[in-house]
């Protein structure tokens, strides 16, 4: 077996962010030792604390950072939602779009190796590092076999992903798009509890239930109108070809570090600008997406656009290093009562009874699949815990009221049985 071909990911594909595919480089350190058994109770109590002082400065660092990258996934996300949204007003053209921002990958090799130049201490030059990024495809590095069979595949999906969701984005409002996407997290689990065999939970079965059941109602919600099926079909599309994507990254190449992730995405990129570049001439000449003129092509929304969807890749991918991956989902989340708040200023959408409900079930349903899988567990713990700390209260109570001096002249009054 080759050595770099297949590595366990340290996450489940249910249970890290939604695009994501990185570990922390540095991982797998071995973890110290218990110390010696001689020490004194106290001594290691002191140490225990001391440890848990020094441990609260990075949690909160962890936290603040979190913080931090869920407000930027969340305003690039729902940015490049609307800006895709503004542009089709004057550029009816979702695969030319599409090709346009997926070109902008192949920055990603390039933006990783600055950051590694500038904060590495052994610095490598870029044939090094790309070398040795390349053993994550195996011991023959990026052959053309490799590139033909585990890197096309994941362009296509990555295409087809983005494609459908903007092509939707045409059909239906915003708001209605980005919650059914966040309905990829409910695909990505039954996927990989059917493909990787994860591990049966009950909480996500009732998760992915109500997904569906949110994808139901809102289609209900506009009267099942011909538009408004399309365009929900087109965005539940999206999300099952980025749950497809996701879990086949962790059937057939594992997980990457950061390095590797980054040659990845850009390896992606130029597989667009290789093959993927002739089907928007194709449409263009077709006049399936036609412009008068090439001056009329709104630039500035084409490269907000982009630059917005590579913040958001970047920040979802390599956001791990900073903060907690649970907390990095949660900026999907936040995103759509941002396009929310933007459609009802901007947009005829009305919220009735029956797409407000179908909002919050897929919102429930996605934060039901943030929970850890040992979140029984701890429940339990935490209960068993606040019963023994109720007992030993009451136990305290009713010690200080057995000392009081009412009972100590009970303890003190002779008896006068003879």
């Amino acid at each position: 077996m080759k050595k770099h071909s297949a590595r366990v990911a340290p996450l489940s594909a249910c249970n890290s962010p939604v695009l994501t595919l990185t570990k922390v480089e540095g991982e797998e350190r071995p973890r110290d030792g218990p110390g010696p058994t001689e020490a004194p109770a106290g001594a290691e109590a002191g140490r225990a604390n001391r440890g848990s002082c020094r441990c609260s400065g990075p949690r909160l660092r962890k936290l603040s950072w979190g913080l931090a990258v869920v407000l930027c996934v969340c305003a690039s996300w729902a940015g490049s939602t609307q800006l895709a949204k503004l542009t089709f007003r004057t550029f009816d053209a979702p695969f030319t779009l599409t090709w346009f921002a997926t070109t902008w990958n192949c920055l990603f090799f390039p933006l990783y190796y600055a950051g590694h130049f500038c904060k590495a201490a052994d610095r490598q030059s870029v044939k090094q590092r790309y070398r040795e990024c390349c053993r994550f495809f195996g011991d023959n590095g990026l052959t053309l076999k490799v590139f033909f069979t585990k890197a096309a595949p994941f362009g296509v999906l990555w295409t087809l992903t983005n494609y459908l969701y903007l092509h939707a984005i045409k059909k239906i409002n915003t708001t209605d798009v980005s919650v059914l996407f966040c309905c990829n997290k409910a695909f990505v689990f039954l996927l990989s509890w059917i493909v990787l065999r994860d591990r049966f939970m009950g909480v996500r079965i009732v998760a992915a239930i109500l997904a569906i059941a949110g994808i139901v109602m809102m289609t209900y919600a506009d009267g099942f109108h011909s538009h408004s099926v399309i365009g929900i079909a087109l965005v539940v599309g999206s999300a099952s070809m980025s749950a497809l994507y996701k879990v086949l990254f962790k059937l057939l190449l594992g997980s990457a570090k950061f390095g590797e992730a980054a040659l990845f995405l850009s390896i992606l990129g130029v597989f667009n600008v290789l093959f993927i570049t002739c089907i928007p001439v194709i449409l263009y000449f077709t006049k399936v997406e036609y412009w008068s003129s090439f001056d009329d092509i709104p630039w500035g929304n084409l490269c907000g656009f982009s630059v917005l969807l590579l913040t958001f890749n970047i920040v979802l991918n390599f956001g791990i290093a900073v903060t907690y991956p649970t907390l990095m989902s949660f900026g999907i989340v936040l995103s759509v009562p941002v396009n929310a708040v933007v459609d009802h200023y901007t947009s005829k959408i009305v919220f009735n009874g029956v797409r407000v409900i179908a909002i919050i079930i897929i919102g429930l349903g996605f934060l039901l699949l943030l929970l850890p899988e040992e979140w029984d567990v701890w429940l339990v713990k935490l209960l068993t815990r606040l019963k023994v700390r109720k007992k030993e209260e009451a136990a305290e109570g009713s010690g200080d009221l057995g000392s009081g001096p009412w009972n100590k002249s009970r303890r003190a009054r002779p008896s006068l049985a003879h």
